[in-house]
């Protein structure tokens, strides 16, 4: 529970203190009245589950994945037999790989928030590394089922609901964490294509690359921008609004006062993923190198950066198996086998997780009400 504690310290500017980060600027003030809870976000969120946007990403992937198995004349028979003589004691360190990284990314958010201000110093309490695990699985479980980039508000808004932190506040560390999270995706993408390909770069394998240092320059002057006109901007935004903009400004550059640790936990994250491809490998008894694996896994995740469909469904499928068959030479049945079975680990294997924690927070949401903010940066 977000909380003011009367004992906590404070800096010189008394019990008012900001918390780190925040924008200092006469016609925006940081206390303007308690940001309003976002229930739309969990309103959205279930309106669109059966919506026919939704059912539709959802039939366009399932069309594409049928119409490029077809093309290249796959043998779904033969995939399910492979995949029945896979070793389960391999594929289950595959989702402990996946399923321990919630829980590193979970103190990772930790740290942001920490970093932003939100720490017990300045008299507030956030969930457990537990806790804020399970928040971001449920967002990533959001993303899964929506063809759009929801679960990120929802994130931010069950922050809102079991801390009484400011929904922009959190949502400024998400911002913060997802660009962190391409930068190093694109660090690990250069560095495992140049392990598998050296400098026999394929032309198939540039436009990934190119989209990614296209995006890590977007984001990077993105970022630049936003700091160096922090005041000006402020000037132009509706004074209803100026508090909400202050509050995620502040939360992401105060997430990212400390990057260090931030940057090689991502790196961290990323090997861990291209690990998961590499055991779903093994226990298929296929033999691709660790950088191979990273590199097929980074390639996936970037295939999703654009939401065209729920989690890249049907997108990261043709994507990751025209290099594998295409690029790597790697025979149709095993490749199928490697990116079914990985995806039934971090794709499917999420609905149904997500499912259940998702079926329990709206239980516990109607018994108990959300916390409120006492206090707020």
């Amino acid at each position: 529970m977000l909380t003011r504690n009367p004992a906590a310290p404070t800096d010189d500017r008394g019990a008012n203190a900001q918390p780190i980060g925040v924008i200092e600027h006469p016609e925006a003030p940081a206390d303007e009245g308690t940001e309003n809870e976002p229930t739309d976000v969990q309103d959205a969120l279930r309106r669109r589950l059966l919506s026919p946007h939704t059912l539709i990403s959802f039939g366009i992937a399932v069309a594409a994945i049928w119409f490029v198995t077809r093309r290249i004349d796959l043998d779904p028979a033969a995939i399910w037999a492979n995949i029945r003589q896979a070793n389960p004691l391999l594929l289950a360190v595959a989702f402990t790989l996946w399923y321990g990284a919630f829980f590193i990314r979970g103190g990772r958010w930790g740290y942001m928030l920490r970093s932003a201000g939100f720490d017990r110093t300045h008299g507030h309490t956030l969930p457990p590394t537990r806790g804020l695990a399970e928040i971001v699985l449920l967002a990533y479980f959001a993303n899964s089922i929506i063809p759009a980039k929801l679960g990120d508000a929802y994130r931010a808004y069950l922050l809102k609901r079991e801390s009484g932190a400011p929904f922009s506040a959190g949502f400024g560390t998400i911002l913060a964490e997802r660009l962190v999270d391409v930068l190093m995706l694109v660090v690990v993408l250069a560095g495992s294509a140049l392990l598998v390909f050296g400098s026999q770069m394929p032309d198939e394998a540039r436009p990934a690359l190119l989209l990614g240092a296209l995006l890590v320059v977007a984001g990077v002057a993105g970022l630049g921008l936003l700091w160096a006109t922090r005041n000006a901007i402020v000037r132009f935004v509706p004074q209803r609004f100026r508090g909400a903009y202050g509050r995620l400004h502040a939360a992401i550059f105060g997430a990212l006062r400390r990057p260090t640790l931030v940057l090689g936990v991502g790196l961290l994250l990323w090997f861990g993923d291209g690990m998961r491809v590499w055991f779903v490998a093994r226990s298929l008894d296929a033999g691709i190198s660790p950088a191979v694996a990273i590199l097929v896994a980074v390639m996936g995740a970037l295939l999703t950066v654009v939401p065209f469909t729920p989690a890249g469904l049907g997108v990261v499928e043709i994507g990751v198996g025209s290099v594998l068959i295409g690029v790597l030479g790697l025979d149709p049945v095993t490749a199928g086998s490697i990116i079914l079975l990985d995806r039934v680990v971090a794709y499917w294997s999420l609905l149904l997780v997500g499912a259940i924690l998702y079926v329990r927070r709206l239980r516990h949401e109607y018994r108990e009400p959300a916390v409120p903010a006492a206090s707020r940066p």
